[in-house]
């Protein structure tokens, strides 16, 4: 299957503060899409970019440039086919539809998304955030082996001396965020055969409250497992949060082929369009 004709742009919309290391992850991310949606039209937003021209230059370009880009290109497009003779409809429907690079709500960065897509005055699609999905508990798993904090795969008999026996899922986003997490955390919870637990690192000692609940009810060993891509948070704030809940910690979920999935995904049911599965990975 491959995107057809004319279909809006798929814009990955990144939050936090820009970088050279979530440039090269939000890349990825796209990449991975346009790998499996051949023809697709995949482009990266900085929810806090910079504002820019046409054509777009800049290395961090804004959520909102990269929209109005996109609409000036589909209108070039349109009055080159006139121009030439060739018939052509009209641009209808939105520019671009707008995919969220968070795993679970959070308001106040969808609000900076949302207020994006407005400064831009085109048309565009906002699609829901990339979890709850069991593909982040496969990505959750993936990051806490690669750690020492989890066995890689639970059928393998030897033992881990590391692996945690308790898992605290970090989200970020308040009450709604720590419930989608904790959705997530079910299913990492049957793929690990230990207790997880999710906790909201905005709320202050949510974290070290959660851990103590964990060892109260037997867990010794914790492991903190960011629910977070990563660009959205200050790293320092994840390691205050482990060192504060005295528990070792692994990577945020990253450019994790199932973000680039998950990102099509979202694309494609905004679009009505029948999607290959999208497929785990172990």
């Amino acid at each position: 299957m491959a995107a057809p004709e004319g279909a809006p742009s798929l814009v990955l919309a990144v939050p936090g503060t820009p970088s050279a290391a979530t440039r090269m992850l939000a890349d990825e991310v796209v990449s991975i899409a346009r790998s499996e949606l051949p023809g697709l039209d995949a482009r990266v937003g900085f929810v806090e970019g910079e504002l820019t021209d046409f054509p777009i230059s800049a290395e961090f370009p804004s959520l909102a440039s990269v929209l109005a880009h996109a609409a000036k290109e589909r209108t070039a497009r349109y009055e080159q086919a006139l121009a030439a003779g060739v018939e052509a409809q009209e641009p209808a429907g939105p520019v671009g539809v707008v995919v969220p690079l968070l795993a679970g709500p959070d308001n106040a960065q969808l609000r900076q998304i949302r207020q994006a897509i407005a400064d831009s005055r085109v048309a565009a699609e906002l699609t829901d955030v990339l979890g709850p999905h069991p593909l982040l508990a496969e990505a959750l798993h993936v990051r806490l082996s690669e750690a020492g904090l989890a066995r890689a795969d639970r059928a393998r008999l030897f033992a881990v001396t590391t692996a945690a026996d308790g898992i605290i899922l970090a989200s970020i986003g308040g009450e709604e965020a720590v419930q989608a997490a904790g959705i997530t955390g079910m299913l990492l919870a049957a793929r690990l055969a230990v207790p997880v637990m999710a906790a909201a690192l905005d709320q202050e000692g949510a974290v070290a409250a959660t851990a103590e609940q964990l060892r109260g009810s037997g867990s010794q060993q914790l492991a903190l497992a960011p629910y977070l891509v990563g660009p959205e948070l200050d790293p320092t704030v994840l390691e205050a949060a482990a060192k504060d809940a005295g528990c070792a910690i692994a990577e945020p979920l990253g450019a994790y082929p199932a973000m680039g999935k998950l990102a099509l995904a979202k694309y494609t049911a905004a679009l009505g369009i029948t999607p290959q599965p999208v497929a785990s990975g172990g």
